[in-house]
C-alpha cells in the first residue's frame, strides 16, 4: 500500500511523544539526548515553560486575524528585533525558504526602485542551501535537488565559497546582490571566514549592490551572537531568519535596512500566515531567553566548551573523524567512512544528530544545553566512535 504520508523523507524509525529540555522520549519509552534540535529549530529546548505559557496564553485569546488588520504582537516583536540588530524594518513569514524568497524579492525590488531594474541577478555559493521552492532550489544550485523539476529559475550565479576573487569576477551589469550563509549548514557545516564576510561587505559597497545574509540556521543566538555576521563586525542590507526564531513554532522573518525595506510597498509582497499573534508570541518568548543579559555570552562559552571537547574525543580517532568544523552551537564532524554509519552509532548510544553534505555529521543542540549535558553527549559520541571503529574492523577481518 502506498504511504498516506508522501515518501519525501528518509525517516528514522523513532516516534517521540514528549520532551524536556534537551531530552526526548519515544513512544516506547526510550530516552535520547537531542543534539539535532529539530534541525537547529528547538532553540530553547523542549517543553520550555516560558515558550509553552506564551503559546497557551495567546492561543486562548486569538490565534489568527490576518494581515488585513494591525497585529500588535507583530509590531512589538519587530521593534525588539530592530532594537537588537542592524535592521530598520521586519517582514514576518513562515519558513526559511519563504524568508529567502522574500529576501531575494527585496534585493530585486530595491534595484528596480532605485532606477536599476536590469540588476536582478544574485550571486550565491557552491555548497549553499536556501530552501525547496523553485526559486530557492535555483539559488541553492544543487543538481540533485533540481532534478525533475523542469527549467531552472533564472537569476542566480554560483561561485566558490570563501573565494572573494571569484565573487569579484562574477559581478556584472545585471548583478543585484550577494546572498551568503555565515555557516553553510546543509552544505557540510562550512563556516565563511570572518575576513571573507568583511570583504563581501566591502565589495558590495564598491559596486553598489546589496549584501544578503541567509541566517535561517545560524541566527537567533546559535553562534553566540544574535546573528552570526556580527562576529565579522559588519552588517548586511537584508537578512533571512527562521528555524530557531520561535522555538519550533513555524515562523520566518526578513530583516532589512530602510534603504531596502522602503521599496516593499503595499501589495508588493504578502503571506496569509506570516506574523500571526500566536507565532509572534512564541518568538517573543524565545527572545526573552536569548536576549536576557549575558545569555549570548553564556551560549558562546558553552559552545567553546563543546568545540574543545569534540576535539578531545575525536582527536584520537582520525580513522573515524577527519575534522571538526563549524561555529557556535552549529558544529560538524567530517567523517572518514559514511556519515550514516556514525549517525546510526550515535542513535544506538541515545544521541540524536543530523547528517549534512560533504559527509558530515551535524550537531546543533538546543541553546539551553548545559556543560553537564555536553559532557554526557561527548561520552555517547565517544562510544559511538568505538562502535564505528569496531564495525570497520569486523568488516576487514577475513
Amino acid at each position: 500500500m502506498f504511504p498516506v504520508l508522501m515518501p519525501t523523507y528518509n525517516r528514522a524509525d523513532l516516534a517521540f511523544e514528549r520532551g524536556e529540555g534537551v531530552w526526548l522520549w519515544t513512544t516506547d519509552g526510550r530516552r535520547f539526548l537531542d543534539f539535532g534540535a529539530g534541525i537547529a529549530t528547538s532553540s530553547v529546548g523542549h517543553n520550555h515553560p516560558g515558550l509553552v505559557a506564551a503559546i497557551a496564553q495567546q492561543a486562548a485569546r486569538v490565534i489568527h486575524v490576518s494581515n488585513l488588520y494591525r497585529v500588535p504582537q507583530a509590531e512589538s516583536l519587530a521593534a525588539r528585533l530592530v532594537a537588537a540588530s542592524f535592521a530598520d524594518s521586519v517582514f514576518f513569514c513562515n519558513s526559511g525558504a519563504e524568508a529567502n524568497e522574500g529576501m531575494t524579492k527585496m534585493i530585486r525590488r530595491a534595484m528596480a526602485g532605485t532606477g536599476r531594474p536590469e540588476r536582478y541577478r544574485i550571486i550565491c555559493f557552491h555548497g549553499a542551501f536556501h530552501g525547496r521552492t523553485l526559486a530557492m532550489l535555483a539559488a541553492t544550485g544543487n543538481a540533485k535537488y533540481l532534478e525533475g523539476f523542469g527549467p531552472v529559475v533564472d537569476g542566480f550565479d554560483h561561485v566558490a565559497f570563501n573565494d572573494i576573487d571569484a565573487v569579484r569576477r562574477a559581478i556584472g551589469p545585471h548583478t543585484a546582490g550577494v546572498i551568503v550563509e555565515p555557516v553553510q549548514g546543509e552544505g557540510g557545516v562550512r563556516p565563511a571566514t570572518l575576513d571573507f564576510l568583511r570583504q563581501l561587505r566591502a565589495l558590495c559597497d564598491e559596486h553598489g549592490i546589496l549584501l544578503g545574509m541567509d541566517e535561517v540556521q545560524t541566527g537567533m543566538g546559535r553562534s553566540g551572537r544574535l546573528f552570526a555576521h556580527e562576529w565579522a563586525g559588519i552588517a548586511p542590507d537584508v537578512l533571512s531568519s527562521a528555524k530557531g526564531i520561535a522555538g519550533g513554532f513555524p515562523m520566518g522573518a526578513v530583516l532589512a535596512r530602510e534603504a531596502v525595506a522602503r521599496h516593499l510597498t503595499a501589495g508588493t509582497h504578502g503571506t496569509t500566515f506570516g506574523g500571526t499573534p500566536l507565532a509572534c508570541a512564541a518568538a517573543g518568548a524565545v527572545l526573552d531567553v536569548v536576549l536576557a543579559p549575558g545569555y549570548l555570552d553564556d551560549i558562546d562559552r558553552r559552545a567553546r566548551h563543546l568545540w574543545q571537547r569534540l576535539h578531545d574525543v575525536t582527536g584520537p580517532a582520525p580513522d573515524v573523524i577527519a575534522e571538526v568544523r563549524g561555529a557556535g552551537l552549529l558544529l560538524g564532524l567530517k567523517c572518514v567512512g559514511p556519515n550514516t554509519a556514525l549517525l546510526a552509532a550515535c542513535l544506538a548510544e541515545g544521541l540524536l544528530a543530523i547528517t549534512a553534505g560533504d559527509n558530515v555529521l551535524r550537531l546543533a543542540p538546543p541553546l539551553i544545553v548545559s556543560e553537564a549535558e555536553i559532557e554526557d553527549a561527548i561520552g555517547r559520541l565517544g562510544r559511538a566512535i568505538e562502535r564505528v571503529r569496531a564495525a570497520a574492523h569486523k568488516a576487514t577481518v577475513p
